[in-house]
């Protein structure tokens, strides 16, 4: 069975960049463009997996990976983030990030720390 993967970004291009990473190897349900909207269609569609952009409007990545964890333990969240991010990313963690790539996106690493998470 083919795992099923959330893609959030603010950015359109981002997302795309992310779905098209990952369309081979796994189903995109849906995109969001902000942690409120990811919460939401997590929700809505219960993937086994997110890509989270950490920077966002409404709710921030890290504010929806905490809320989407304390809700759904097993779900795998994948941070992707600017390399001058590192204290961001320490929060992550904390909210239970399970991993992280960092931006440009490389797509081979991208599907490998999915993987690396989903077994």
């Amino acid at each position: 069975m083919t795992e099923r993967v959330l893609v959030v970004d603010d950015s359109s291009f981002q997302r795309t960049v992310v779905r098209d990473a990952l369309a081979d190897r796994f189903e995109v349900v849906d995109e969001a463009e902000n942690g409120a909207e990811a919460v939401d269609l997590f929700e809505a569609y219960e993937p086994d997996a997110v890509s989270m952009d950490v920077v966002m409007p409404e709710m921030t990545g890290i504010e929806a990976t905490a809320e989407i964890k304390d809700r759904w333990p097993d779900a795998v969240i994948v941070m992707c983030t600017s390399v001058d991010q590192q204290e961001k990313m320490m929060e992550a963690v904390k909210a239970g990030a399970d991993g992280y790539v960092t931006k440009p996106v490389d797509a081979d690493e991208l599907v490998g720390e999915f993987e690396s998470h989903l077994g």
